[in-house]
């Protein structure tokens, strides 16, 4: 008898924030799924649990199909409803059941340091893939919310503000957020240059001023 599926968010990746349903259903599953970093954060919650790293997908979907009997559980970064790997699994098990639990995902746990709301902002993904942040902007209210990456980092963002008219943008950069050695960093879109550097895995926030 095939058991439910169950999809987990971790949070911003600190335990602290992991919730009590998360630490209750990794405690009840038989196989954990994850990336390589998912999996390391909550190395410290596995007893018996079989552990299995997540590479290439159809390899994991194969797996998966294998072990239907078994309780598992997918450990994904922050929301599961954003950007999630549940879109991937509802489409390569449509007759499988879900349990889901989302995480606190980056930017709300951003903008709770940052002591702001944000219900009147654009919530937009540049994590590969592009999006027109430009144009969200002059769509929204008080701002943009970015997941970044390499290519796609604050400074290059800011730059492209800057050639766009959109000078007086407060940048927010909230780097390895819920870590001990987070950091939260806030300029001027004009001052990038004297902001150069290498940013960590981070969520940015475009505020208008």
């Amino acid at each position: 008898m095939n058991k439910k599926l169950s999809v987990l968010g971790l949070g911003p990746g600190n335990l602290d924030y992991l919730t009590r349903a998360g630490f209750k259903l990794i405690a009840e599953s038989e196989i954990v799924i994850g990336g390589e970093r998912q999996l390391e954060e909550i190395d410290e919650l596995l007893t018996n649990q079989e552990r299995y790293v997540m590479k290439k997908l159809d390899s994991m979907k194969k797996f998966v199909s294998e072990n239907l009997n078994k309780n598992i559980v997918f450990i994904v970064s922050g929301d599961t409803g954003y950007y999630s790997l549940l879109t991937y699994l509802k489409k390569s098990f449509p007759t499988e059941s879900f349990n889901v639990i989302p995480g606190i995902s980056s930017f709300q746990y951003l903008f709770s340091k940052l002591e702001m709301t944000w219900e009147h902002y654009r919530l937009l993904s540049v994590h590969g893939r592009e999006n027109d942040y430009v144009k969200a902007l002059y769509e929204s209210k008080d701002g943009v919310v970015l997941l970044t990456d390499e290519s796609n980092n604050p400074i290059e963002i800011s730059r492209n503000l800057v050639q766009t008219g959109f000078d007086n943008i407060e940048v927010i950069v909230g780097e390895r957020l819920s870590y001990s050695d987070e950091k939260i960093s806030r300029f001027l879109a004009q001052e990038y240059e004297q902001n150069i550097r290498k940013y960590e895995m981070n969520v940015t926030i475009l505020r208008k001023v």
